[in-house]
């Protein structure tokens, strides 16, 4: 593997904003590449466009949010294309891109989805619509309303499934890409109180594991692609047994065979470790792993999957370790200072 990594930040938090970092190709180490890029106040969450030449990057402020994109024209200086686009929500957590549009998951204000239009140049052009989301839950301190927390394309390109924790439901949604409008085909309430934060996909298509915060569980679900359909098929604590004190499960991630799958804790400060059984359709928690530092709000595999990347916020550092194919047990090779660490992708 070689290329480079691009590493968001909060910049409230004390972060510098995005950070380049070259990567080794042979030990996985990341090295910083020039200044940051402070162009974008708290670049919390990153996605890369399809061919790879467009970086886009949340601003995760509230009351009133943006998005914003850079071009990778060198791929070692990311240049913001004009400036961020305001997304009529409050504080986007997530971003990604569908049917040439970027989808935005506002938390607050009330949860939302943006969808803003993509320009032949890789930039954001106007804001196309904004869909609402309603509902509530039994938690009064995080979930009097609705929360999007995350909005991801299924791997047909089809659907778009959104995740709230405020409503500990998940919607599952068809783009028209003509007017660039969010339409709910169907939605699927979880167990009352699990608040659903993030989502990934099974390589096989036919299963979503739900990374949920307020339960430290993942929900495996059955996903129909020809329907847009989603089935609760089971639940796995990412703790071991008898654990105590607060835990808030952030970002999971699946290996490329489907054989393993990984879950980061905050609190806990550990990466779960997840066997997956049964053609996908259950998860076996094997361990957990230190997390190398303090509150890993992001996890990511590196392209080649040998190596898994925390994103460790509170610590200030992205750390990275080597996977056992075998046991997919992960053992810390290195780090990088990066204050208020968020989010790392690889280009």
């Amino acid at each position: 593997m070689a290329g480079h990594a691009y590493i968001g930040s909060f910049t409230s938090g004390g972060g510098r904003g995005l950070t380049t970092a070259a990567v080794d190709p042979g030990t996985g180490a990341l090295t910083t590449l020039g200044a940051p890029t402070a162009d974008v106040v708290n670049p919390s969450f990153l996605a890369l466009s399809p061919d790879g030449g467009t970086l886009y990057a949340v601003s995760e402020t509230d009351p009133e949010g943006a998005a914003a994109a850079f071009s990778l024209a060198d791929p070692a200086a990311p240049a913001l294309i004009g400036g961020p686009v305001a997304v009529q929500g409050g504080s986007p957590t997530h971003l990604a891109v569908h049917k040439g549009h970027l989808l935005t998951a506002n938390y607050s204000a009330p949860g939302s989805v943006s969808v803003l239009a993509i320009r032949a140049d890789g930039g954001l052009d106007v804001l196309r619509s904004v869909l609402e989301h309603e509902g509530d839950g039994p938690n009064p301190q995080r979930q009097e309303g609705p929360h999007a927390h995350a909005v991801l394309p299924d791997p047909t390109g089809r659907w778009a499934v959104s995740v709230d924790l405020g409503t500990d439901s998940l919607r599952v949604c068809e783009l028209d890409a003509a007017i660039g409008e969010l339409e709910i085909e169907r939605e699927l309430g979880l167990r009352s109180g699990i608040g659903p934060r993030h989502l990934a996909f099974h390589p096989d298509g036919r299963h979503v594991y739900v990374m949920n915060e307020l339960d430290s569980v993942v929900t495996v679900c059955g996903w129909d692609a020809e329907r847009g359909s989603l089935r609760p098929l089971s639940e796995t604590r990412v703790l071991p047994e008898g654990t105590e004190g607060e835990n808030y499960p952030s970002e999971l991630v699946v290996s490329a065979d489907g054989s393993f799958a990984w879950a980061a804790n905050r609190g806990h400060n550990s990466i779960a470790v997840l066997a997956v059984h049964d053609g996908g359709e259950r998860l076996e928690l094997l361990d957990t792993v230190g997390c190398g530092g303090d509150w890993p709000r992001h996890l990511t595999l590196d392209p080649g999957g040998a190596r898994l990347y925390a994103a460790n916020e509170r610590s200030g550092d992205v750390t990275w370790f080597d996977v056992d194919p075998a046991t997919g047990i992960p053992k810390q090779a290195g780090s990088l200072d990066v204050p208020a660490a968020s989010c790392v992708v690889f280009g």
